[in-house]
């Protein structure tokens, strides 16, 4: 199942995406499920799919997409999770996760603009893969860990690297308003099935810049469940984004920064293609 937060008649709702149509079941259901955070709290997806017959059907073209969770409790993003990542970085193995966090509000959707603000020209992109939490956790095994995953979507983790780079703490450099872009839908587990296997690529002007295999994560997905349930209780609709390829604009010669004008893409085999462009803060 693929499932969607968007707005519809200027109201937020939510819905079951289908070919290029979506059925806006936020609307349907809104008393008890006024949220796609609330359906997947509520493991209510045979109920999502019986209420499609009563849903408004709406095409994808020109939807006014939201974050696929807008409303996450926490964001946290995993730093440094593929070898190449790491090696172009210069920084050395560590035995646990690099966790930091981001907040609701620097999140952006799927067609929307991803901002450069005006104190920096130094926006770069990180594709990623977004995990989004289905029930709630603490002390989670790595062996039950993927029984707590609702879906996986893309994820674009736009940073300003100089002010992520002025102190050790990554924060300031990935909370920027509207740099941070996270759609356009989920998949459910059932639907997306293994991961490793699958490619992520990133793309700037239609050019590759980022190419790798999920598979090649140096902390996977349960590992990274175990982590973070132990120093936090994971939520319902809480989001992990679990790191970005090799290929990052600030380790390149010269650094590739995206600017307003660009367009930058995020796909994922199986989950579908984020799409955003660039603009000036005003």
């Amino acid at each position: 199942m693929r499932l969607a937060s968007f707005q519809n008649d200027g109201a937020d709702t939510w819905g079951i995406v289908e070919d290029e149509e979506v059925f806006d079941i936020g609307s349907v259901l809104r008393a008890r499920f006024p949220d796609l955070k609330s359906l997947i709290r509520g493991a209510a997806y045979e109920i999502a799919a019986e209420a499609k017959g009563s849903a408004a059907r709406l095409p994808l073209a020109g939807l006014h997409w939201l974050p696929v969770i807008p409303n996450p409790g926490k964001i946290l993003c995993v730093g440094l999770n593929y070898e190449k990542h790491r090696k172009e970085t210069g920084r050395v193995e560590v035995a646990h996760p690099t966790i930091f966090t981001r907040f609701a509000s620097s999140q952006t959707a799927h067609l929307k603009n991803i901002l450069r603000p005006r104190v920096s020209n130094n926006l770069d992109f990180e594709g990623e893969l977004a995990v989004v939490i289905g029930k709630a956790g603490r002390y989670i095994a790595r062996a039950d860990a993927l029984d707590y995953v609702a879906g996986y979507a893309c994820y674009n983790d736009g940073s300003i690297r100089d002010w992520q780079y002025h102190t050790h703490q990554f924060t300031p450099g990935k909370n920027f308003p509207q740099t941070g872009a996270f759609g356009p839908w989920m998949v459910t587990p059932d639907e997306l099935g293994p991961l490793e296997g699958l490619h992520i690529r990133t793309r700037l002007n239609d050019q590759v810049v980022q190419d790798a295999l999920l598979g090649e994560m140096i902390f996977d997905i349960p590992t990274i469940l175990e982590y973070c349930s132990s120093f936090t209780r994971l939520e319902c609709g809480d989001v992990i984004a679990t790191g970005t390829p090799g290929g990052v604009g600030v380790k390149r010669t010269p650094p590739l920064w995206m600017k307003p004008g660009d367009v930058v893409e995020v796909e994922i085999e199986g989950l579908g293609t984020l799409r955003n462009g660039i603009a000036e803060e005003s």
